[in-house]
C-alpha cells in the first residue's frame, strides 16, 4: 500500500479542517479590534483569541467524519473524544498557562526594575495562548457550520 498525497489533501476531512482554521484565524484579525482598538494583521498568526481555531479545526473534522461515515461509526466516537480533549486543553490548561505567563512576566519586570537584571536574561513569555469558554464555543459553532456547509455545497 502506498501513500497518495493528492487523495489525502483532497479529503473532505482535511479540506473542512483547513477552511475552518483559515476562517477562524482570519476572524481573529477583526474580533481583537474591541480590545486593541485597531486591526492587527499579526493576530492571524496568534493561537489565542476569538474564535478558537483549535476547536474549529477539530470540530469541523469530527463533524465531517460523522456526516460522511455515520455518527454511530467508531471513527466518529474517537474523533469526539479527541475533540473534547482539544477543547478542554484550549479553555483549561492553555488558558491557565497564559495567566501564569502574565504573572511571571510581571514578576521578572519587577525584579529587573530593582537593578538585579544581570541575573535574569529571560525572554518575555507568550501570554496569549489559551481561550475563554466563549471562544471555544464560537470555534465549535464555526467548525460545525464549515463542515455542514462544505458537505451540502460540495459533496451533496
Amino acid at each position: 500500500m502506498h501513500f497518495d498525497f493528492w487523495r489525502f489533501v483532497n479529503s473532505p476531512v482535511i479540506i473542512t479542517a483547513f477552511i475552518s482554521w483559515f476562517i477562524a484565524q482570519f476572524l481573529k484579525i477583526f474580533t481583537s479590534y474591541k480590545e486593541e482598538k485597531k486591526i492587527k494583521l499579526s493576530r492571524f498568526f496568534n493561537s489565542s483569541g476569538m474564535p478558537s481555531s483549535h476547536t474549529s479545526v477539530i470540530i469541523s473534522a469530527t463533524t465531517t467524519i460523522g456526516i460522511l461515515y455515520g455518527f454511530e461509526n467508531p471513527l466518529f466516537s474517537l474523533a469526539i473524544i479527541f475533540s473534547f480533549i482539544v477543547m478542554y486543553d484550549a479553555a483549561g490548561v492553555r488558558y491557565e498557562t497564559g495567566k501564569q505567563a502574565t504573572l511571571i512576566n510581571f514578576l521578572v519586570e519587577e525584579i529587573k526594575s530593582h537593578k538585579i537584571s544581570e541575573v535574569f536574561h529571560v525572554e518575555k513569555l507568550k501570554e496569549l495562548i489559551g481561550h475563554k469558554p466563549i471562544e471555544v464555543l464560537a470555534g465549535a459553532v464555526l467548525g460545525i457550520a464549515v463542515s455542514v456547509g462544505y458537505c451540502l455545497l460540495v459533496i451533496k
